[in-house]
């Protein structure tokens, strides 16, 4: 016979009815048929649901590389992303200590400024000092001068016979 069966629950149910038709009329090559085309359409579907389990352990398969590639990708933007924090932070560090290092390098300019004004003030104070007590012993000089000039008057005046 070269007909065509049709293979899953459909050639299993033909193939029964087969079977049932070829017992009841006695014949044995109609029900032998019947039961080959009932395992033929078993062996179908057998086949059928190893396809489906191996397609769905496939599927399965990929969902997970997906999952562990996704995963990857999210530990490589999370380093990433630490990575670009840390290289923040360094540079506010950076940043913070170069504006300390100018704070205290106008602060020690400041001082140091404050420091040369003192000094020439004191240098201004002990110079009008040194002035000041130069004049002071001018005028002493002055008044001995005089003093010594009239107290000469006098002793010239008390005794004229003496001269120099």
């Amino acid at each position: 016979m070269t007909e065509r069966t049709s293979g899953g629950l459909l050639g299993k149910l033909a193939g029964k009815m087969k079977e049932s038709a070829g017992s009841v009329t006695g014949n044995g090559a109609l029900a032998r048929e019947g039961r080959l085309q009932q395992a033929q359409s078993e062996a179908e579907l057998e086949a059928n649901r190893h396809a489906v389990q191996a397609r769905q352990r496939e599927d399965q398969a990929e969902l997970e590389r997906e999952r562990t590639e996704t995963e990857l990708e999210r530990e490589r933007l999370r380093s990433e992303v630490a990575a670009q924090e840390r290289e923040a932070q360094a540079e506010r560090d950076r940043e913070e200590a170069e504006r300390r290092a100018q704070t205290e390098e106008q602060r020690a300019i400041a001082q140091a400024e404050q420091e040369r004004a003192a000094r020439e003030s004191a240098a201004e104070a002990a110079a009008e000092r040194a002035e000041s007590e130069r004049l002071e012993a001018a005028k002493q000089e002055i008044r001995l001068e005089q003093q010594a000039r009239r107290a000469e008057a006098n002793a010239d005046a008390v005794d004229p016979e003496e001269e120099r």
